[in-house]
């Protein structure tokens, strides 16, 4: 359900009930690309048994899902098109199309091509912490994950959003992990990205690596600044933790991501749901009291 993790902290009055947060989504449901629209964004179903509730709420969190949809037009095709145009141009004008006349030949072929084009889906998973006001979102970049919250704002009205940041420094508990000073939950990986503090272009990246090694932890002890960590939280979970807060490659340790196990896939659901959720507040609780609290 979820790789990776950007979190947002928003002020809102959020909906009191699943059914009243369903009907805000519904403003920004999910349409179809028309035969002109390149990109169609909107909320859907988190699970098509779920019936047509657009939301699910479960262990004091809601879980919400965004649908994108984009037309696929490789622009050597457009390119290719258009040259075809400017050459049956030159042909009947007995001259070069003007630059002008070019942008509008342009526009022309890509007006042309793009209900032939092919759709292309994605979906964003999401989800909102009622008690901290935290939204969580599945995108490994900043890009994606503002294309969730425009959505969002479009269904609930929010302010003063902002990146989930801590009193101190994310990369403080990072390299207390990776030199083993960390609380008992905390432990490292085996991965790590460092950077040169005089140099931010060098970059150097350790992966599948025994970062106890003494060679490997002390390019931190002689001044390299560590960017990127592999961590393991209470025996549950593995990820890696940007000096950011962002969270990637987020793996459960010990899930079966088969489903080949004859439950029920909305029960499975609910369930993935709500360990991933509870032990996602539960690491978020702990690093909001080992850098006292949020920013």
């Amino acid at each position: 359900m979820f790789r990776n993790l950007r979190y947002y902290r928003l002020d809102c009055v959020w909906p009191e009930t699943e059914e009243k947060l369903s009907q805000a989504l519904d403003s920004a449901l999910f349409q179809p690309c028309g035969p002109l629209t390149e990109r169609s964004s909107g909320w859907e179903a988190v699970y098509p048994d779920a019936g047509d509730s657009l939301a699910r709420r479960l262990n004091g969190a809601d879980l919400l899902k965004l649908r994108s949809q984009s037309r696929v037009l490789p622009p050597a095709a457009v390119n290719e098109e258009l040259e075809a145009r400017i050459e049956e141009y030159r042909e009947r004008m007995q001259e070069a199309p003007s630059p002008r006349e070019k942008r509008r030949l342009k526009a022309e072929t890509r007006d042309e091509l793009m209900p032939k084009a092919m759709l292309k889906s994605d979906r964003i998973w999401g989800y909102f912490d009622l008690k901290e006001k935290i939204v969580g979102i599945d995108a490994a970049q900043v890009s994606v994950a503002e294309r969730f919250l425009r959505r969002l704002g479009a269904s609930v009205n929010f302010t003063n959003l902002r990146p989930l940041q801590f009193n101190k420094p994310v990369g403080d508990l990072l390299t207390r992990v990776f030199l083993g000073n960390a609380p008992g939950q905390f432990a490292v990986g085996r991965e790590c990205r460092m950077q040169d503090a005089a140099d931010s272009k060098s970059v150097v990246r350790w992966t599948n690596f025994d970062l106890s090694d003494k060679t490997i932890r002390n390019h931190v002890i002689d001044g390299m600044h560590l960017t990127h960590l592999a961590i393991e939280y209470d025996n549950i979970l593995s990820c890696v933790l940007s000096e950011d807060g962002v969270i990637t490659k987020l793996r459960f340790l010990g899930m079966d991501d088969d489903n080949d196990d004859g439950n029920d896939p909305l029960a499975r659901l609910d369930t993935e749901f709500v360990l991933i959720s509870g032990t996602l507040r539960m690491l978020i609780a702990d690093l909001k009291k080992l850098l006292d609290g949020f920013a």
